[in-house]
């Protein structure tokens, strides 16, 4: 086993380690102090949707364990906790009366992280939009980007002074394509019109909360969070690596080339503007406001060829098989050499600001032994092959600054119900009882280190 001591020494004394959850995965209590559903309470009801009607109901109840969750953060030592704040908490319907019961719950878990010296990066939107949303017509209209700023507003007016970092969204790939066209996600559209005018809006209201942001809490660093896809070419030959030219402007460029260069791309453009909802004069403006951080979100590589068929659909792109023998109990292949030359390949395509890999961990099922003992190997041998990935890239020059592990706890796996489990840390959710895995003994013992004595200076 790789020893934590040892391997810390490849980072910088003051590289920050932290955990990621997120509202909707872990705190339960869906009726709870006023909040009323999201678009996933409803998705999860309905059948076939999520892997054996698992619900959010409950989750790891979190609302409820929010003081032994943060003790375990302590115990755990690292510096810093992700986590995300449940819009139906706070403005129940997504517009009109605020609900203070929500906005108290997120001060006291704020509270509760300083008392502990535990730094905070809150993430506004973690998919749970608010039920009442959808009858406008959720993130298809532009109406919800003006909710969503106003939501910003709110919730940094009241919280934003004990924060160490907000990031706008979590992941708009997978509230855009995987919740609009490819079915997967809440609210479970196929529809590139509807996709593609979720990605617009969402765009645009990541502009106007990094707007709103700045003008209540101007010191608060505000950054955006992508799942960034390492897309591979499944071979050497030209149709193949047009196409997975295509597929990075589709799955990244939709998102990064509108926040990074004020543009989309011109082949996204080119192959799907008749679709494209109204882009208004100065949305490009508001959504490219430089941001102080970026958050990459990496699991696996995407690997694609050419589809070749003449109804081909843009990006006219397939999943290519898999390189490596090695995949994760989710199905995900295990490979982390993509994760450095996606983040190279990002840097020499925009002006990205400093940069968090703020999600990174594996599925991986095994529960406890009969003696209570969660041996999770295979995770823990994931997290070094992609930490040492991370510390190269930090050797090299790249301003990767911090590492939040995935997850702390095994949660509500979205569509795939509780049958996966990402944790460092084992939940029984009969008992709710936790119990650190071998991979969060280990990952305890490097985040130890830090902040540590081998600072470079700036």
């Amino acid at each position: 086993m790789t020893d934590p001591k040892t391997f810390a020494t490849r980072f910088p004394g003051d590289f920050l380690f932290g955990v990621a959850t997120a509202a909707f995965q872990i705190e339960g209590a869906t009726k709870a102090d006023g909040r009323k559903p999201s678009i996933w309470d409803a998705f999860s009801n309905m059948p076939g949707r999520v892997f054996n009607r698992d619900n959010g109901d409950i989750a790891c109840d979190h609302y409820n364990r929010w003081e032994e969750d943060l003790d375990l953060i302590k115990d755990m030592g690292v510096e810093a906790y992700r986590f995300s704040i449940a819009w139906p908490r706070i403005i129940p319907e997504g517009t009109g009366r605020v609900n203070e019961k929500g906005l108290d719950f997120y001060d006291r878990l704020i509270d509760g992280c300083k008392a502990r010296e535990i730094k905070t990066y809150a993430t506004l939107y973690h998919w749970d939009l608010p039920l009442s949303l959808m009858g406008d017509g959720g993130w298809t209209a532009r109406s919800t980007a003006y909710a969503f700023q106003r939501y910003a507003k709110v919730v940094m007016a009241r919280l934003g002074d004990r924060l160490d970092a907000v990031a706008t969204f979590n992941e708009p790939w997978c509230s855009v394509w995987l919740s609009h066209l490819y079915g997967v996600h809440a609210p479970g559209e196929r529809n590139m019109e509807a996709a593609l005018a979720a990605m617009h809006t969402t765009n645009l209201a990541h502009g106007l909360a990094v707007e709103a942001i700045r003008h209540v809490t101007p010191n608060v660093p505000v950054g955006l969070v992508l799942n960034a896809h390492s897309v591979i070419a499944g071979s050497e030959t030209p149709e193949d690596k047009a196409a997975a030219e295509r597929a990075f402007d589709f799955h990244n460029g939709a998102f990064f080339g509108p926040v990074f260069k004020g543009e989309y791309p011109a082949s996204l453009i080119e192959a799907l503007g008749d679709k494209m909802p109204k882009v208004e004069e100065g949305d490009l403006a508001v959504i490219s406001q430089k941001l102080d951080w970026w958050g990459l979100n990496y699991y696996t590589p995407m690997r694609v060829s050419a589809e070749l068929s003449e109804d081909a659909y843009y990006p006219a792109a397939k999943f290519a098989p898999p390189v490596s023998p090695a995949k994760t109990d989710i199905g995900w292949e295990v490979y982390s050499p993509a994760m450095k030359s996606l983040v190279e390949d990002l840097y020499r395509r925009y002006e990205l600001p400093v940069c968090y890999v703020t999600e990174n961990g594996a599925a991986y099922n095994m529960g406890p032994s009969a003696g209570g003992e969660v041996d999770d190997q295979p995770r823990l041998d994931y997290y070094v092959d992609h930490l040492s990935v991370v510390a190269d890239l930090v050797s090299d020059g790249y301003p990767v600054k911090g590492y939040f592990a995935w997850s702390l706890m095994d949660n509500f796996e979205w569509a795939e119900g509780y049958r996966m489990r990402f944790g460092l840390v084992y939940v029984d959710y009969e008992t709710q009882k936790r119990t650190v895995k071998k991979s969060g003994k280990w990952y305890r013992e490097l985040a130890a280190q830090f902040p540590g004595g081998n600072h470079k200076p700036e």
